[in-house]
């Protein structure tokens, strides 16, 4: 089967960047695959780092060994369509796959390059090739005051409309139910199944927990800053929580947002010197599985949310508790995937002090969610979330080569996760996924049709286990 893969791949540093290149790692281990990566052009970045963070510039870049790339759109410009869907016809591919966010393409500021960019999957079906997005939000579900957006009435007009662009793909994967929800009762959307983040070791390994608080009790928050990822509530809670752990220490890692330049050094400058608090900046991808092992609880200062979170997903594959704000969508993907996480009220410095410190002063209270959390990740790897796309393909292309209308429909019974009922210790501020939870947010429900009724891509496609 030969896949082209639309988007942003390293070392180029834009979003997504790292979730394509695990994607693309795994499709690279399927013989039977023939993948090409259809790649944004390279820019002097501050996400482009060596091994030691330093920033890099073009000339500096070599494309990563083992992958075939083609960079043959760039970020901002109106051409982008015309020239990803002159590349396609070259390749001739059996499934073009997008994978996006809304600002993949351009920014909010150049709305006109960004809605040309979303109309390029409408574009590739009307070609007549087979197209899947996986998209990792939708703007509905955005506060668009937290992520600083602007004329935000009209701004949710070009949204709408880029939207309905999007769905003309054959078929599109949403990670949150929430989300999938919205864009069948919105939209109308008959092509819409819902997926998972997924985790991205192969092969995970269960938590030591003597790398943990030996001698510090170390709090990690990682992210693109600025935005909605905001470390105002984390500075303010951090003191409180140093008050009563004196050999705690916070790790803040991750780059700035491409539209906020100077965002996490302005924090890390207003802080008093002294405190425990290392601003790390980007993290190499080698320097990961390190940071997160040695990691006692991961925290999540944000304002929004714009999708399930990746950090959180790394959480659970390494073993960590986690703490967030109490958003809507970090309810969903709790309750959906099963994760262990106390939630603080937004915005409330004392309340996040309070949830962190609830968890560093109990190890059985860590351990319990540390497990549950390792347990949920083995069940949602990367590894078996590339293996339910491809039979999805595959029973897509048989379909095409029958002669059968392709495209999205009868998938509202159709999922690329399985439905999960996974519970977690009484007593903790969490969000389990029970079948009447499912029905009272109208996850497990279409009309009349009960959840049992869901049929999972396993067995339609997969029928050689029993």
């Amino acid at each position: 089967m030969k896949i082209c893969l639309v988007a942003t791949f390293p070392p180029s540093g834009r979003q997504l960047n790292e979730y394509a290149f695990h994607i693309a790692r795994e499709l690279q281990r399927h013989p039977d695959i023939e993948l090409t990566i259809l790649a944004d052009e390279l820019d002097d970045y501050e996400f482009a780092t060596d091994e030691k963070g330093n920033s890099l510039k073009v000339d500096q870049l070599t494309e990563l060994p083992g992958f075939n790339v083609i960079r043959c759109w760039k970020f901002g410009r109106l051409t982008t369509p015309i020239r990803l869907l002159n590349t396609i016809r070259k390749l001739k591919p059996d499934v073009v796959w997008y994978n996006l966010v809304f600002s993949s393409f351009a920014t909010p500021e150049n709305p006109f390059a960004a809605f040309f960019g979303l109309s390029a999957p409408a574009l590739t079906r009307a070609a007549g090739f087979f197209t899947h997005i996986t998209l990792h939000h939708i703007l509905e579900h955005v506060d668009f005051a937290a992520a600083g957006v602007r004329q935000e009435s009209l701004f949710r007009i070009g949204t709408h409309l880029a939207t309905k662009a999007l769905l003309k793909a054959n078929s599109v994967s949403v990670l949150l139910p929430a989300y999938r929800n919205t864009l069948i009762t919105k939209y109308s959307a008959q092509n819409v199944l819902l997926g998972t983040h997924g985790t991205f070791a192969s092969t995970p390994c269960p938590p030591d927990f003597s790398k943990r608080g030996n001698p510090e009790l170390r709090i990690l928050a990682i992210g693109h800053w600025g935005t909605y990822k905001r470390l105002e509530t984390l500075m303010a809670a951090f003191p409180a929580i140093l008050d009563r752990f004196p050999n705690a220490r916070l790790i803040v890692a991750g780059a700035n947002h491409h539209t906020k330049a100077g965002y996490w050094e302005s924090i890390r400058d207003a802080q008093p010197q002294g405190l425990p608090i290392d601003f790390r900046g980007y993290v190499p991808e080698g320097s990961i599985p390190e940071l997160f092992r040695t990691t006692s609880v991961l925290v999540m200062p944000y304002d929004s949310a714009t999708g399930s979170s990746g950090p959180a997903h790394q959480a659970c594959e390494y073993g960590v508790p986690i703490v967030c704000a109490d958003i809507d969508d970090f309810r969903g993907m709790a309750a959906g995937e099963g994760m262990a996480i106390r939630f603080y009220t937004r915005y409330d410095a004392a309340d996040l002090a309070e949830q962190v410190s609830t968890i560093l002063e109990s190890r059985e209270l860590q351990h319990q969610m540390a497990e549950h959390n390792f347990a949920a990740g083995i069940e949602m790897t990367l590894t078996s979330v590339v293996k339910n796309y491809l039979r999805w393909f595959e029973l897509n292309r048989c379909k095409r080569a029958l002669g059968k209308v392709d495209g999205g429909a009868g998938l509202q019974n159709l999922w690329l996760r399985p439905l999960q009922a996974r519970q977690v210790s009484p007593g903790w501020r969490l969000q389990t996924a029970s079948l009447a939870h499912q029905r009272d947010e109208g996850i497990g429900r279409q009309g009349n049709e009960s959840v049992e009724t869901h049929v999972h891509l396993d067995t339609i496609a997969d029928t050689s286990n029993g």
